[in-house]
């Protein structure tokens, strides 16, 4: 990959890069929306959005939250895929705003309307999308296009999202986009970090099998998966469709167990990542059994959410903000325990589905894990994203890296 490019920033340490306040403020994000939805779901909250309470708690989980977390990723790994200089400062702060103008209008979207929610919502993902494709193109890098597609598919969903609940009374469909859209995005992006950082783990600390490197096998993984996703989309409960999803969450399986992730217990910061992928075949093939009738669709859809992207997202954001920071790369004890609750949690989820008869107490469960993964990211990694690094390295119980 090309060198990233850098410019000394004089202002406030939170804008110095793109995962900064987009990592902090989408960690509280998710953890007060799951502090609301409880009350919500069981009728002792409500919010003036134009949504349904179930459509306000996907939405801001989905095209709230996820969408930031892709952003600070995204124009974090930008700068190192072309060699051009970071978003900073201004820009970046304004693009804060737009997304955070967003969580606001859609919980009041009965009082301003769905049609402005609309436009100001979709607005974010909108300028993430002509700023990433000015950015690859000038810097010529092609070969990451397909991403920005992606991100542009999801842009459509969200759009979507609004459109369908305010003509169908829910969303349905344009849920299934933006999850398909994000577990390619897992199977894609984390198909290329995975191996690779488990690979410079292993030759450093524990050499002997190596993963094996992104290639033509994956490539093609990820064309079944979309296929499987679309088919997924457009009828969720086939059987075709069945066959389809467990045949790719086979295929996945198979995938992760050529990466060695075995090797690499002793480094939690990395385990995590093997862990978390874990729930992207579990969620294909989940599906695959709500398709023939044997459990609630819900069950692949949470294993995938609170799974997949939960977990991902919590081991892109604490590695990438470890080592974009200057840290040592390891996972302290509090990183450890934010790992424990959103495995926890994700568990507990996809528990309430199976086993009904528990779903109330493992509900709780999992909005307690959730919350405390969360919160608990914001809490250990707010001073390092906010501030200085080493100033915060008391609070993580991070050692610094030897200078």
């Amino acid at each position: 990959m090309a060198g990233a490019r850098s410019r000394n920033f004089a202002g406030w340490p939170l804008f110095a890069n793109s995962f900064r306040p987009f990592f902090l403020l989408a960690a509280i994000q998710a953890a007060l929306s799951i502090l609301a939805w409880l009350p919500m779901f069981y009728g002792e909250l409500s919010v003036s959005s134009a949504f349904a309470p179930r459509d306000w708690h996907v939405h801001e989980m989905l095209y709230g939250f996820l969408p930031a977390v892709i952003t600070g990723f995204l124009f974090t790994a930008i700068p190192n895929w072309t060699g051009r200089l970071p978003i900073q400062g201004g820009p970046l702060a304004a693009l804060l705003t737009v997304w955070l103008a967003g969580r606001v209008v859609v919980t009041l979207s009965a009082n301003t309307g769905w049609a402005f929610a609309l436009v100001v919502d979709a607005a974010f993902l909108a300028l993430v999308v002509a700023a990433a494709t000015r950015e690859i193109i000038a810097g010529g890098n092609w070969r990451n296009l397909p991403v920005v597609g992606l991100v542009l598919v999801l842009l459509a969903g969200n759009v979507a999202f609004h459109v369908e609940t305010h003509y169908a009374g829910a969303a349905e469909i344009s849920i299934r986009v933006g999850i398909g859209v994000v577990i390619l995005l897992i199977g894609l992006i984390g198909g290329r970090i995975i191996p690779s950082f488990t690979r410079n783990w292993l030759v450093k600390f524990n050499p002997g099998r190596l993963p094996v490197p992104f290639g033509r096998f994956d490539g093609a993984v990820i064309g079944l998966s979309a296929l499987a996703l679309i088919a997924w989309i457009a009828a969720p409960l086939n059987m075709i469709t069945g066959v389809a999803m467990a045949a790719v969450g086979v295929l996945h399986l198979v995938r992760l167990a050529r990466w060695a992730g075995d090797r690499t217990t002793r480094e939690r910061l990395l385990l995590i990542l093997h862990v978390g992928y874990v729930f992207v075949p579990l969620g294909f093939i989940l599906n695959a059994v709500a398709a023939f009738g044997e459990l609630p669709p819900s069950a692949g859809i949470h294993a995938w959410m609170a799974g997949a992207a939960g977990t991902m997202t919590l081991a892109v954001m604490t590695r990438a903000s470890l080592g974009h920071t200057g840290q040592a790369l390891t996972a302290s004890p509090a990183v450890q325990a934010i790992y424990a609750a959103i495995v926890i949690a994700a568990l507990a989820r996809i528990g309430a589905v199976v086993l009904p008869a528990y779903g109330d107490v493992l509900l709780y469960v999992a909005a307690c894990g959730w919350i405390l993964a969360f919160l608990g990211f914001a809490v250990a990694f707010g001073p390092l994203l906010a501030g200085s690094g080493r100033r915060a390295l008391a609070t993580m119980g991070v050692p610094a890296p030897a200078r």
